[in-house]
């Protein structure tokens, strides 16, 4: 409904991330408002929201009135979700709220008519019953849930946290932090010997002790149905909803509680200067223990070539992130890991290309572009949510992923990666230049590298050191494996 806030950008970012357009629709919709509810009052920033859609790389932007949808009286055909999924929870207090909802998503679907569509979890009502009417209507569309994205309290977005105060933002946080206390109990349901009424009561007495909020409910439903859970199984998928006003502000929240869920993959960071052994390292752990692997520098290189095909000054920063949004970068591993992971830029193979002496002499002037940095690092982090990656790059374990299970600081001697560099490029055929003319470079690129203002190269404080003078490849990637291994087997 407009007031775009990072936790929208999250599902922009998603539906980039899978699609090749992007349509984002944009309505305040009156027919989900109840007499003394806030619609009048609702934010509306379709100029700011706008702005932010084009940074973001939305391709289409849907942002009709009331009149255009055809809703500016109830008078019209509705769509009636079943009424066990909307009698509960929030439908309790706001009747023919969901109904709204699903009349005019409906309604949304069936002009844009879309092959997938993102919500966000944090509506954990909303979303099912949408999945319900897609699946009863037998309407063509995909729906998606993405993760609820928080502010660093824990606190999830909404519109409607620009009425908290900070005082109140501070009390707000305590909704999510009685919700991880309920998970932290239903964890320790391994032998299901407990009842639902206990993860009530755990988030009752935590709330309890913050007058400031006024709950409206508390409850565990199945998180398909929106039934009210009568029993914890060992199959069964909840949802613990929680909605409470502060003052005037009424915000929800949920957690999904299953004994199912499978925890996610350890994260392996690698950091390091360049020539180090990053890339190589990287691609051989990943494909010893079966993971994913990343190599973000190859982006930060994508976006290096296509500004210098464009010809527009590098340093130029509104334009390269005019460049950066528009580009779309595939990263495909080979069959043979021993090869570079294929890079396509916009459909092209650059995979030789950004990796020209051309490009590796720029390419740091753009790594060090905030906003450049911003935008791959959120193609990054959705890419590693899930776990099960190993990434290398300058910042993965400071900045993109800091909460990374291994964190590897892999270094050499600047004369050492020289010797290494020079290697590399006679054996692809191209022209090396001396020793001390790459040392120098390369010297020089650790200190842009080191000393940039935005994401600069440091090693993490929790990050093992590797130093890989007199190492074989072979050598590193043991070590690695053997820090990887113990983490899983000791979490």
């Amino acid at each position: 409904m407009g007031a775009l806030h990072i936790g929208h950008l999250s599902l922009i970012d998603r539906a980039r991330m899978e699609n090749t357009c992007v349509v984002l629709s944009i309505f305040v919709n009156p027919l989900q408002f109840g007499a003394n509810e806030d619609l009048e009052k609702y934010p509306r920033t379709l100029e700011s929201d706008l702005q932010i859609c084009q940074t973001e790389g939305v391709d289409v932007v849907f942002a009709p009135n009331a009149l255009e949808m055809g809703v500016t009286n109830r008078s019209i055909t509705q769509v009636i979700p079943p009424i066990e999924m909307t009698s509960g929870l929030c439908g309790r207090s706001r009747s023919g709220h969901f109904q709204g909802v699903a009349t005019i998503v409906t309604k949304l679907l069936n002009i844009v008519q879309p092959n997938r569509a993102y919500f966000g979890n944090k509506d954990g009502q909303q979303l099912a019953i949408i999945r319900r009417l897609v699946q009863d209507l037998n309407l063509p569309v995909e729906i998606i849930g993405c993760p609820t994205v928080r502010e660093a309290s824990g606190l999830a977005y909404s519109s409607r946290n620009q009425y908290l105060s900070e005082r109140d933002r501070q009390t707000a946080a305590h909704i999510y932090r009685s919700l991880q206390q309920a998970q932290e109990l239903f964890n320790q349901f391994r032998d299901l010997n407990h009842t639902p009424a206990e993860i009530i009561t755990t988030v009752t007495k935590y709330l309890a002790q913050q007058p400031e909020i006024n709950l409206e409910y508390i409850e565990l439903v199945e998180a398909k149905t929106l039934k009210p859970c009568i029993e914890i199984t060992a199959q069964a998928e909840l949802m613990l909803a929680i909605a409470a006003r502060i003052g005037n502000t009424r915000l929800i929240d949920n957690i999904l509680l299953s004994h199912n869920i499978t925890p996610r993959k350890p994260i392996i960071a690698i950091d390091g200067p360049a020539g180090a052994g990053k890339s190589t390292v990287t691609k051989q752990v990943a494909n010893k223990l079966g993971l994913l692997s990343l190599d973000t520098g190859a982006m930060y290189r994508s976006i290096t070539l296509a500004a210098m095909r464009e010809g527009v000054d590098l340093s130029d920063q509104e334009k390269v992130q005019a460049i950066a949004t528009r580009s779309k970068i595939q990263l495909i591993p080979r069959v043979n890991a021993e090869k570079p992971m294929q890079v396509l830029l916009n459909g092209e193979d650059v995979t030789a290309e950004i990796r020209s002496p051309d490009v590796t002499a720029n390419v740091s002037l753009i790594a060090a572009q905030p906003a450049v940095r911003d935008i791959l690092v959120k193609q990054q982090q959705q890419i590693g949510q899930g776990g099960g990656v190993v990434m290398e790059g300058r910042d993965i374990g400071t900045h993109v992923f800091p909460d990374a299970e291994i964190k590897i600081f892999l270094t050499a001697s600047a004369s050492e990666r020289a010797k290494r560099r020079q290697a590399d490029l006679t054996a692809q055929g191209q022209f090396a230049p001396d020793l001390d003319v790459l040392e120098h470079d390369i010297r020089e690129r650790d200190r842009k590298d080191s000393t940039r203002d935005h994401a600069p190269l440091i090693q993490a404080k929790d990050a093992t050191l590797v130093d890989t003078d007199g190492l074989t490849i072979e050598e590193v990637v043991a070590a690695i494996v053997d820090l990887y291994e113990a983490k899983v087997q000791n979490p």
